[in-house]
């Protein structure tokens, strides 16, 4: 019933900045009960892995060590939206972005837990490419 759809992704040299972006649209009523907003991104060849993640009526905000001090999450709750800026990129950084909204556990110990996992539920965007050159 929500769709989310992910912008913003492109190419970016090392050390670079890019910004994406993700709306909700649908059942956008059922985003003021949602547990948390959130990105995950998929390199080539490997498993999706939790980037960041906060709830959006709360202080709780995540970053994975990986992007901690690189990578920042915004959000507005009028437009159901949120952000996530991307700096000092690093090749290893390249990869599909996707967006999440969830309800339920958003997070087990040190790693984010993706829509569908015990307990929870959520919707995933499409996702937007991210490409970062040496």
């Amino acid at each position: 019933q929500v769709q989310l759809e992910e912008s913003g992704g492109g190419s970016a040299q090392a050390g670079g900045s890019l910004k994406l972006s993700c709306v909700a649209s649908g059942a956008t009523s059922s985003m003021d009960y949602s547990s948390c907003w959130g990105w995950f991104r998929q390199a080539p060849g490997q498993e999706r892995e939790g980037v960041a993640s906060l709830a959006p009526r709360g202080s709780w905000i995540f970053y994975a060590d990986s992007v901690k001090d690189r990578f920042t999450m915004s959000h507005d709750n009028t437009k159901n939206t949120w952000y996530l800026q991307m700096n000092s990129l690093k090749p290893e950084d390249t990869g599909t972005y996707y967006c999440v909204v969830i309800w339920g556990p958003c997070a087990s110990g040190d790693h984010l837990l993706p829509p569908g996992a015990p307990g929870n539920r959520g919707f995933w965007g499409r996702g937007t490419q991210v490409t970062v050159s040496s």
